[in-house]
């Protein structure tokens, strides 16, 4: 599972590189230096963590102007990794760190401010839950004090990769299930109330491997999920979105892509005119090994390079209530590290 997981915890690695080995494109300053914030755009790199190994996994800007990070710590917590949730004002300088887990392992893959000023983060359990790994839901107020924790699965290996706080003041996980569905592992997707009681899960897929990876609320209250198929398409792993109503049920499922491999996070947003962009990367198209790939779809998943595929739906999942332990720990150091660019355009559509 572990193995599986690098190239995506990579990818969100990278993206909260601004707090943990963030690029400053500035002149370096003495190691260990804070970079003096101005009234107008704080700018700073930070590293937060002990002697073991950290990951920074999820970034978000919290509404005091300041940073939130979630991940995993091998350093601090109970087990052999737990949860690792990092709060920095605005200028970087750290405010508090919490770790959550048990006597095995945890990650937090997705965090998200909540809207009674908290966090909520989903993840995945070794130590809790109803078989090998579970998603893993954790709840804090605005000052990091635990809430609640929710664990979600079967007897297999559940992983809960995207969060969302949704209309009604709940929560939507995505992610992937070998313990239910038709397959291998299925895209599941998992409805909480707001204080973390089950509604609804859903799996999508068919015979092989099926993963969802980004999940969004859309503008008519459904869900749009983005992952990969293994079940679906040219072949190899494509590109897989599948649009939920509000419900849960299922109202239609794309494919994009060859034969080849898509192991992204592929982030997906709704667009102004009621439609989606994913971005991934491919290695079927474009100027290189790999490239970065961007997809427009219509609201109804329409795209010049998007299949329409009849995918299986069920359900399933056992809910739990964990009590984990509670810590904290990080060393705050400030390192600097270098910036390039470059890129070359390919079209895949005429």
């Amino acid at each position: 599972m572990k193995n599986l997981l690098k190239p995506f915890s990579l990818a969100l690695f990278v993206a909260a590189t601004l707090l943990t080995q963030s690029a400053c494109n500035r002149t370096s300053p003495p190691a260990n230096t804070i970079i003096p914030a101005t009234s107008s755009s704080p700018h700073f790199c930070k590293a937060i963590g002990g002697p073991a190994s950290e990951e920074g996994k999820s970034l978000i800007q919290t509404s005091d102007g300041g940073y939130a990070i979630a991940g995993t710590t091998k350093s601090f917590g109970v087990g052999s990794g737990d949860v690792y949730i990092v709060k920095l004002d605005a200028n970087g300088n750290l405010q508090w760190t919490k770790t959550i887990g048990g006597k095995n392992w945890e990650e937090g893959h997705s965090l998200i401010q909540t809207s009674d000023g908290g966090y909520a983060i989903a993840g995945t359990t070794t130590s809790f839950g109803a078989g090998g790994t579970d998603v893993y839901v954790v709840k804090l107020d605005a000052n990091g004090n635990l809430q609640w924790t929710k664990t979600i699965g079967g007897k297999n290996w559940e992983e809960g990769l995207a969060l969302i706080q949704t209309s009604d003041g709940g929560y939507a996980i995505a992610g992937a299930t070998p313990s239910f569905g038709a397959g291998e592992k299925d895209v599941y997707v998992v409805k909480l109330d707001a204080n973390g009681n089950l509604q609804w899960t859903k799996t999508i897929g068919g015979k092989n491997d099926d993963y969802g990876f980004s999940l969004i609320q859309t503008s008519d209250g459904g869900y749009a999920i983005a992952g990969y198929t293994k079940s679906f398409g040219a072949g190899g792993e494509d590109v897989y979105v599948v649009k939920l109503d509000a419900k849960g049920n299922l109202q239609w499922t794309k494919t994009i892509g060859a034969k080849n491999k898509y192991p992204s996070k592929l982030p997906l947003i709704q667009t102004s005119d009621g439609g989606y962009a994913i971005a991934g990367y491919t290695s079927s198209f474009g100027a290189g090994e790999t490239d970065v790939y961007v997809i427009k779809l219509d609201k109804n998943g329409h795209a010049c390079c998007a299949v329409s595929q009849t995918s299986q739906v069920g359900s399933g999942g056992t809910l739990g209530s964990p009590t984990p332990s509670i810590g904290s720990g990080g060393t705050l150091t400030s390192p600097t590290s270098s910036t390039s660019s470059g890129g070359t355009l390919t079209n895949q559509c005429p």
